[in-house]
């Protein structure tokens, strides 16, 4: 049971390494896909959202994975809300699956404040947290503005039932790095990027958005839940949560762990 509990860990932490993909190296990133810096800068005026995401990636070795939820956005502010047990990559048997429904682990909630430089991963299904520390990262609206935005018309596609246009668009920064991405804007919803696609170090990730709402969402959604216990990293949570749960089911936790 330990081993499985320990399995299910990892998937959870997927979370942050499919996600982070997205992210193109933001110093000091939280969980979930990264929307400050450079990649805000994709979405122009439209900087308060609400809307579903699906992360799809592939590298070329011939590994995919996808991650499916929806995603709230506040000018730098994140919160991305997701099933795990829902999640599609070569870890996520109907095994685990199961296994992380019946312990609680398979909703998961990612929040990332750039502008308090804090993280919080929620865990509704053991009213438990983990709080991280976003150091390195500057403010959401100083990172969007230094960045240098270049783009190109390539054409026009339908995205989801919309007329979208798609664009390359380079971003550089203030010491001359550069990030390429293909976006697909659609005029009828003020020029969102309905789609994203990126590709670096043999890996390509397209973020799919859907049911977009542009109406500003509300401040609550993006601090961690009151009554929930806090805890310093996930390794800790697991085993004062997780095993907890193990050895209320009648399987006693492995030599050295909490309840011995």
């Amino acid at each position: 049971m330990y081993k499985s509990v320990c399995l299910l860990a990892a998937s959870v932490a997927g979370l942050g390494l499919l996600a982070a993909s997205a992210q193109n190296g933001q110093p000091g990133a939280g969980p979930g896909p990264q929307l400050s810096g450079a990649t805000a800068k994709l979405f122009g005026d439209n900087q308060t959202f609400s809307a579903t995401l699906q992360i799809q990636t592939s590298d070329s070795a011939g590994h995919n994975a996808s991650l499916a939820g929806v995603l709230i956005f506040d000018a730098g502010k994140s919160r991305f809300q997701v099933d795990m047990a829902d999640s599609k990559s070569a870890q996520m048997t109907p095994q685990t699956a199961a296994q992380m429904k019946a312990l609680g682990m398979d909703q998961v909630i990612a929040i990332n404040r750039p502008d308090k430089k804090v993280a919080y991963l929620i865990f509704p299904g053991l009213q438990s947290y983990v709080e991280s520390d976003l150091s390195g990262t500057e403010s959401s609206e100083s990172t969007n503005h230094d960045y240098k935005l270049e783009t190109v018309k390539l054409g026009n596609e339908t995205v989801s039932g919309h007329d979208c246009v798609k664009n390359k668009v380079t971003l550089t920064d203030q010491d001359g790095h550069s990030h390429e991405f293909m976006v697909w804007n659609a005029p009828d919803l003020k020029k969102f990027p309905l789609k994203i696609q990126t590709v670096a170090e043999n890996s390509s990730v397209i973020m799919l958005f859907g049911n977009i709402t542009l109406a500003k969402p509300e401040a609550a959604l993006f601090e961690a839940p009151s009554g929930y216990a806090k805890y310093p990293n996930q390794q800790t949570m697991y085993q004062q949560q997780v095993l907890k749960r193990v050895g209320a089911a009648g399987a006693p936790p492995p030599p050295g762990q909490p309840g011995q």
